[in-house]
């Protein structure tokens, strides 16, 4: 069994690098950060026309119909440059609507995700703060053959520039999953602070929304929804590891160059011991992450146990990686000329994204005892 990326795989990599470096390198990011988009609408149409924006979606819905490993590829490298877009809201959103929707829901709503003319994001925390079925308690009632949403979501991804969200609601003890239009009458969008100025969320209200039967997706159950959790956190985590990988190589670089003694910095126990344990933790979450995402391909019964390990370790690892990148520039790393802290920043966003290390690891824990 071959354990290594394809070279389809490996060149998907490298153009994708390639793009953000000429792009959209941490010069333009900086810039982007200032504006009301927090993002570039030109760069976003480009992804579209890449088929980018397609990776996952099935190739009869405008797609390249790929799985999660190729997704992983991209997902790094956005994160090693902290790229500013809604790709990774407007890709969970996809993949909601490609696991919870019939071929007709999916064969109206995939091809604008594909080609970048919508923005779509998932819309599921609620102030609970829990990431699981439990956690949902926006109501819908029934009106019709339809539903009627009231309730609120925080922490949305790019809730400010969505089109659509695909929101979790609960009627009776059931769990299912709506599309719901941004300019639908009663759903009220609020940008809300962030840690991390290169990640845009905020909180979604819903006043007696109604929802046609038709934008109710027809597949959502408990089970649909626990899969897609995974497949965004495994989407949120592989942005974490590009990120962690890009502050380890940028303290390297300093140390490298920083020169105290009369030698570089590099050589002395004191920088390159924190260096190593980082470049170990690193490789160790992506092995882990991986085996996830190949899991979730395969749908192995192993998926939901491998997400969660693979969460937990890199979001811890990640915040020690922000804190010792910081450290290790002399503590300059906090000053606003210097890139640690933009990582610094995002690894305390990811850390409780999606669910934090205490979650997921309470999580795997279950999941092997039953």
């Amino acid at each position: 069994m071959n354990f290594g990326f394809t070279e389809e795989q490996d060149l998907l990599r490298r153009e994708v690098r390639k793009f953000l470096d000429a792009q959209c390198p941490l010069e333009e990011v900086r810039k982007l950060m200032e504006t009301p988009d927090g993002f570039s609408r030109a760069l976003w149409k480009q992804l579209g026309e890449l088929g980018w924006l397609g990776l996952t979606i099935p190739e009869k819905q405008g797609g390249a119909g790929l799985g999660w490993v190729d997704l992983v590829v991209v997902l790094e490298e956005m994160g090693a440059t902290l790229f500013p877009s809604p790709f990774l809201a407007t890709t969970i959103a996809a993949a909601a609507l490609r696991e919870a929707g019939s071929d007709a829901q999916q064969a109206r709503w995939l091809p604008s995700l594909a080609d970048s003319s919508c923005i779509a994001s998932l819309a599921f925390l609620e102030p609970s703060d829990r990431w699981d079925a439990a956690g949902v308690a926006l109501a819908g009632r029934a009106q019709g053959k339809g539903v009627v949403l009231s309730g609120e979501k925080v922490q949305v991804l790019d809730a400010p520039s969505a089109d659509l969200f695909v929101v979790a609601f609960r009627s009776g003890n059931a769990i299912s999953l709506a599309v719901v239009e941004r300019n639908a009458a009663g759903v009220t969008v609020e940008a809300t602070p962030s840690i991390d100025q290169t990640r845009r969320v905020g909180r979604v209200r819903f006043e007696n929304v109604a929802v046609a039967a038709d934008a109710v997706l027809s597949e959502a159950s408990e089970a649909t929804l626990a899969r897609v959790l995974d497949l965004a956190t495994a989407a949120v985590t592989a942005e974490v590891l590009g990120a962690a990988g890009a502050a380890l190589q940028i303290t390297v670089n300093y140390a490298k160059q920083r020169e105290q003694f009369g030698s570089p910095i590099g050589r002395f126990q004191g920088v390159k011991h924190p260096l190593a344990e980082m470049l170990v933790d690193v490789e160790s979450a992506k092995s882990i992450l991986y085996y996830a995402a190949w899991c979730l391909d395969e749908r192995d019964p192993d998926a939901a146990r491998a997400v969660s390990l693979a969460k937990a370790y890199a979001s811890e690892a990640f915040a020690r990686i922000g804190v010792d990148s910081v450290q290790l520039h002399g503590g300059v790393g906090y000053t606003w000329e210097y890139d640690p802290h933009l990582y610094l920043k995002r690894s305390k966003w990811a850390r409780p994204a999606f669910g934090d290390s205490d979650f997921h690891y309470d999580r795997a824990i279950s999941i092997g005892e039953q």
